[in-house]
């Protein structure tokens, strides 16, 4: 009978044992690699899909404001475009707080606010509920001013985004700002008052796969108006609308009223 020490026997049990529990452990982790990456895109693909487009109030004062300012916003822009070409800075800072005006309106009383489910904002209160209108009414002002300070901490970096497009550097710099802050407060106020800073949300809209709504809808179409206002600067026109920045200018408010209203209505809840 052969001698069998048990500490040695023991021992390579426990090696044995040890090198199929690594070996096991090492067959596993592919699987779980892969389980983890499904989990991870799975996770940002829900974020995606759960973002959805903004539903206007159905409340009549909403639909009066969200079909009338548009129209006042145009009349405001064609009754001073002949001293917008004369004079384009006191001008557009003049206008900057009647827009300001405007936005807010429209903000307040069409769009939720950030943090606000729709349904809640939409619903009409039961027979014999009281609607707090007092708590909604000051969350949506502290909402809209939050939204204020960061349109205007996103205008200067606007306006340097407009002079690597190129603006004018050395000159023109008030010219370049006034309309930069134009651009932020029609196309961007609107998104953070609905948004706020949930970045899952403004990774979809800066990577422009939010769906289309008024607020999403008037930021593709002031960006992509503004860029193509720029075209009629460069030819040998000679006409004194031509000078920056009344085009551009031109430019943002017809693309985010156009874009605003198609995002809105026939492409509503479409995606790029």
């Amino acid at each position: 009978m052969p001698l069998v020490d048990p500490v040695t026997m023991s021992s390579s049990a426990i090696v044995k044992g040890a090198v199929a529990q690594s070996t096991s452990t090492t067959k596993s982790t592919p699987g779980s690699q892969a389980t983890e990456s499904s989990t991870t895109t799975a996770g940002s693909s829900s974020s995606l899909a759960t973002l959805r487009p903004v539903q206007i109030k159905q409340t009549p004062a909403a639909q009066t404001i969200r079909y009338a300012l548009p129209a006042a916003l145009t009349a405001l822009y064609l009754f001073r475009f002949d001293a917008l070409v004369t004079n384009p800075v006191p001008v557009m800072l003049n206008a900057l707080p009647v827009v300001a005006a405007f936005q807010m309106t429209y903000a307040l009383l069409c769009l939720p606010a950030a943090g606000e489910p729709a349904s809640k904002s939409n619903r009409k209160p039961r027979p014999g509920e009281r609607k707090k209108g007092g708590d909604i009414g000051s969350s949506t002002i502290i909402t809209a001013l939050l939204a204020s300070v960061l349109t205007s901490i996103v205008t200067p970096f606007l306006y340097f985004a407009m002079v690597l497009f190129g603006a004018p550097f050395l000159t023109h710099g008030s010219h370049t700002f006034l309309c930069a802050a134009h651009l932020a407060l029609l196309t961007l106020f609107p998104l953070f008052y609905v948004h706020g800073v949930d970045s899952a949300a403004w990774a979809a809209v800066g990577g422009f796969r939010a769906p289309l709504d008024e607020t999403f809808g008037g930021l593709v179409g002031g960006l992509v108006g503004a860029w193509l206002g720029a075209v009629p600067i460069p030819l040998d026109w000679d006409r004194e609308w031509q000078r920056w920045p009344v085009t551009i200018l031109c430019g943002a408010y017809g693309g985010y009223l156009l874009g605003r209203v198609l995002g809105g209505t026939l492409f509503w809840g479409k995606r790029f």
